[in-house]
């Protein structure tokens, strides 16, 4: 199966590769119209070496276009750049990330960027805050042969999606003074990935609210990413 991608046709022809460097572009996918994103292409990409793949996910908000790629810049390049990744970072084509229009988007997007690029399908990571954590969710429980490993930052919990990852590497990030999302759910989650001896960390944030995590906990859940990928 590849990703569902039966039933996702694209509407234009494959674009050839970008510059290195971060960029604002489209994407038409039938069934769901224009998809707008942000992309990081590293300066040292070369197409004879595969790269890693990161799909960051937005958070909710008063949203406008391209607001995946402000994401990109605060947060998930400055965290995850140095692994010489590709990074992707759409606006959600419907109003949340969990559900078939956005999913469908997202496969859409992938595949393409798959296309253009020489990506190590073995190092494909997703990643999200708040409204894209749940997203992250969304995604990995639902595509465990595409993702490889999972970011979710102060998402809510949901008990199947977990089950339904397996033995992906999942690295939950949760402020405990997180004032949108409670704490304690996301925390007993992480308790029952571990006891059914799933690949779980899990990082309590101290000092900090919802809209106050930053880069330095997805640096730090990237690395322990990067060490469960070299495990394998």
């Amino acid at each position: 199966m590849r990703w569902l991608l039966s039933t996702v046709l694209l509407s234009t022809l494959v674009q050839a590769p970008l510059e290195p460097g971060v960029h604002d572009t489209t994407l038409e996918v039938e069934g769901v119209g224009t998809v707008t994103y942000g992309i990081y292409i590293p300066r040292d990409y070369d197409p004879a070496e595969p790269r890693p793949l990161v799909l960051a996910l937005h958070p909710g908000g008063s949203r406008g276009p391209y607001y995946g790629t402000q994401f990109l810049r605060g947060v998930v390049a400055p965290a995850l750049s140095d692994w010489g990744a590709i990074i992707v970072a759409p606006d959600a084509p419907a109003r949340s990330w969990a559900n078939a229009t956005s999913e469908r988007g997202v496969l859409a997007l992938l595949d393409d960027v798959m296309e253009r690029y020489t990506i190590d399908r073995d190092r494909v990571l997703v990643t999200g805050f708040s409204l894209g954590g749940r997203g992250t969710w969304y995604m990995a429980a639902r595509h465990p042969d595409l993702f490889t490993a999972a970011i979710p930052m102060a998402a809510r919990s949901n008990r199947d999606d977990a089950e339904q990852v397996g033995d992906m590497p999942v690295f939950i990030i949760h402020a405990r003074a997180d004032q949108v999302v409670p704490f304690e759910p996301a925390a007993q989650l992480a308790r029952e990935m571990d006891e059914r001896g799933q690949t779980v960390s899990f990082m309590p944030l101290d000092g900090v609210g919802h809209f106050q995590m930053g880069a330095t906990p997805l640096r730090a859940g990237g690395q322990w990413v990067v060490e469960r990928w070299a495990e394998r």
